[in-house]
């Protein structure tokens, strides 16, 4: 059982630097790469606005500004969620947890913002980092949310009725 339990924390681990290191390779793109990259996931989310919103009137610089922003969001989300996870299975609770994945989560995202500073075309903003900073805190928050609930239900589920 222990090395079962090891190996789970080792894999959560994984998970955490496997997601770093997807962040890393797509701040690493230069401006044009980035662009082509962001500009193909526009198209596709224009194509859908356009069937659900046919008279919508909506600019593709709008859409690529919101594909990219919500990029920043959801990518440190998962990032918070996935480190809080390798956290807790490494013994980690309580607000002790959540805030050892937030301060991780919120230094990844400032070394990835002044990573970028030095890839050409691109540029570290303030802005980003608050904005990945809120994608974190959603994402603990989440985690906490659902693990309470499952928790609960599971409780639930396995308590006897009293007659």
């Amino acid at each position: 059982m222990q090395f079962q339990k090891k190996r789970v924390v080792v894999g959560s681990w994984v998970l955490v630097i496997g997601w770093m290191a997807l962040i890393y390779f797509l701040s690493a793109q230069h401006a044009e790469q980035s662009a082509n990259l962001s500009g193909g996931i526009t198209e596709f989310v224009n194509e859908i606005v356009e069937q659900v919103a046919p008279d919508g009137e909506f600019q593709m610089d709008e859409i690529s500004f919101f594909v990219r922003k919500n990029a920043h969001f959801f990518a440190y989300m998962l990032l918070a969620i996935l480190t809080l996870n390798a956290v807790r299975r490494s013994g980690g609770r309580g607000w002790t947890s959540m805030g050892a994945a937030f301060i991780i989560s919120v230094l990844y995202a400032i070394s990835d913002e002044v990573h970028q500073l030095y890839v050409p075309g691109r540029s570290g903003q303030v802005s980003d980092v608050l904005l990945d900073s809120t994608g974190a805190f959603v994402g603990i928050a989440l985690y906490v949310v659902i693990s309470h609930w499952i928790r609960r239900k599971h409780k639930t589920k396995n308590e006897k009725p009293s007659n």
